[in-house]
């Protein structure tokens, strides 16, 4: 069992660098994801990410229920949202050797943005869920404290929140890895 955060700026490479590690693992790849399509330039995104990526994966969508996603791939049972049975229920899949989650930053925003007064829950459910993580498990995450102050009373809020789920987090790894301009740097390594 391994746990992996993986950290940078917007366009930094962070997933590319998680996505070469799991396309790297010869085992079973579950990859969970956090993005809600709310308009066509974020539909364009998700549609370019899916063409990128293994079609053997298996993908879960866990804009807001990331923590409950991780438990069930603990319980080997996580529905998989790419197949379905011959009556057209949703595949049970079985433990995958390899999570990636992809990313951190969309489901605080889905959180701040959707149930705020839930937010210290949350984030302690989410904790909890990669303590006992099986396998081994790649979290990518944004660094978007090293920019200006928001003007706004929200922005601050999700920019202040992001660095502590950072910390949190990454306390909580085996391995981080900063991302800047498509290069690892190694910030904490098993010994």
């Amino acid at each position: 069992m391994s746990r992996h955060l993986v950290i940078g700026g917007a366009r930094s490479g962070k997933s590319s660098f998680a996505q070469a590690m799991a396309e790297a693992h010869t085992g079973d790849v579950q990859l969970i994801v956090t993005a809600e399509i709310l308009d066509e330039e974020m539909r364009e995104r998700v549609a370019k990410h899916r063409a990128e990526r293994p079609i053997h994966w298996h993908v879960t969508e866990a804009p807001v229920d990331l923590p409950e996603a991780i438990e069930r791939l603990n319980l080997g049972c996580a529905l998989r949202t790419d197949l379905a049975d011959a009556q057209g229920h949703p595949v049970r899949n079985a433990h995958p050797t390899f999570v990636l989650v992809d990313c951190l930053t969309l489901w605080l925003s889905n959180i701040l943005c959707t149930q705020p007064e839930t937010l210290s829950e949350r984030i302690d459910a989410l904790c909890s869920a990669i303590k006992s993580a099986q396998g081994q498990l790649v979290l990518v995450s944004n660094e978007v404290g090293w920019s200006i102050v928001p003007e706004n009373k929200l922005a601050r809020l999700f920019r202040d929140e992001q660095g502590r789920l950072n910390q949190r987090v990454a306390a909580l790894c085996d391995e981080v890895t900063l991302v800047a301009a498509g290069l690892p740097l190694k910030l904490k390594t098993l010994a």
